[in-house]
């Protein structure tokens, strides 16, 4: 197949996507490499829809990769992910009102053009966490812890355009990354960003049958199939607290051949998912956990979203050493 991968001057030197990239090519397919930010586009030209089987996004949130992709997938191109799908969780003040449209437990959002805005939260909602709405890589997150401080902090705000603020939900100090490849979903628990002086080793950690349902759910909703999801078990229960489309896949096993086998089955369009449909809200459970070893962290998406009260853990099979015909 030929592929083109779109990445980020950000993203040069990560394991992830360049040995997915390394990945590919060893199976025999051909792949071009583009750095948008760091070329000039003649954009008339730069889409050529019958060059390349499937685009590939792997940049920054504000930068100009998107671009380029919108302008692939408008040409009648695949794209890896949907490019709708893409805008739709890279604009972190429209995925919040998505998610919380369709029943995901996102917190209550604020979206301000200038941080002056921000000072009309009502003060019971502090703490806040407030960040770009365009930010990806925990870039330029804060955690507000009054009136006063936001006012303190404004002229460090004016430059990141779109703002959002969110009530910070208590927490222990770890995330729970979800990541989602190939219709399984693995879950990691790192060090929040914004508890600096906790200390969490990075793990594959079990995934319980409502963080699964919630991982499951968040590709419906959004139309994502590779993708990450930030989860916080608050004193409520979990919340999701950023969703990533092309994330890093830390931590999940031989997860270059599983991404780059991911890739060519969207290419191919037996991976990709239908635009989906308005559906119910999330249904709550209490804390129903599933009964798997450390090293059977996988459970298929489809599984987790249509029969989330028994989901099924499989053991991660290990990758094949070739790409299957």
């Amino acid at each position: 197949m030929r592929l083109c991968f779109l990445v980020e001057e950000h993203y040069r030197h990560d394991g992830m996507p360049n040995e997915v990239v390394r990945q590919l090519k060893a199976w025999g397919h051909r792949v071009e490499v583009l750095r948008p930010g760091g070329s000039l586009l003649r954009m008339s030209e730069a889409v050529d829809a019958g060059a390349h089987d499937a685009w590939v996004l792997k940049t920054v949130s504000g930068g100009p990769g998107l671009t380029l992709l919108e302008a692939a997938a408008a040409a009648g191109a695949t794209t890896v992910n949907d490019a709708r799908a893409i805008r739709g969780v890279r604009d972190k003040a429209l995925a919040a009102a998505i998610g919380r449209g369709r029943g995901l437990p996102l917190p209550p959002t604020y979206a301000a053009a200038r941080p002056e805005l921000l000072a009309q939260i009502p003060a019971s909602e502090y703490p806040l966490v407030v960040k770009p709405a365009d930010g990806s890589s925990g870039r330029a997150v804060h955690l507000v812890s009054s009136p006063e401080r936001l006012a303190a902090m404004l002229p460090e705000l004016a430059g990141e355009g779109m703002l959002v603020a969110q009530p910070y939900v208590p927490n222990s100090g770890t995330d729970l990354k979800v990541y989602a490849v190939g219709g399984e979903l693995f879950a990691t628990e790192r060090r929040s960003p914004l508890h600096p002086d906790t200390s969490v080793p990075e793990r594959l950690v079990p995934l319980s049958a409502e963080i699964a349902e919630i991982g499951a759910r968040v590709g419906e909703v959004y139309g994502l199939d590779l993708y990450g999801v930030d989860v916080l078990l608050g004193p409520d229960g979990p919340v999701v607290v950023d969703v990533n489309d092309f994330p890093s896949f830390r931590q999940v096993p031989d997860a270059a051949a599983r991404v780059a086998r991911a890739v060519l089955d969207l290419a191919r369009g037996s991976g990709s998912r239908p635009c989906p449909e308005v559906g119910s809200a999330l249904p709550r459970r209490s804390g129903q956990e599933m009964s798997i070893p450390l090293q059977a962290t996988a459970v298929t998406a489809a599984t987790a979203a249509s029969a989330a009260a028994s989901v099924v853990a499989a053991a991660a099979p290990a990758a094949p050493t070739g790409e299957p015909v």
